[in-house]
């Protein structure tokens, strides 16, 4: 699929309502941007973080939370 759409003079863009629907992107989604040494670039959706899940696994990690691990992991 070629879709086209036009850079404003502030930099800014509307992404075409097909490629909004294939990439299933939604008012405040992010998109991360990869830019090939050819000067290509792929766009791809951010799935965003759950906070509640990323705090629960925090918990489970304790034992990796002395100031001995810090100085040990620290250059890793």
């Amino acid at each position: 699929m070629v879709e086209l759409s036009r850079i404003t003079s502030r930099g800014r863009t509307v992404i075409p309502e097909r490629v909004r629907g294939s990439m299933y992107l939604s008012p405040g989604d992010s998109i991360a941007w990869e830019v090939a040494p050819d000067g290509s670039a792929t766009a791809r959706r951010v799935q965003p973080l759950d906070h509640e899940y990323l705090r629960a696994l925090e918990r489970t990690l304790t034992e990796w939370a002395s100031p001995e691990d810090v100085d040990a992991y620290r250059d890793l």
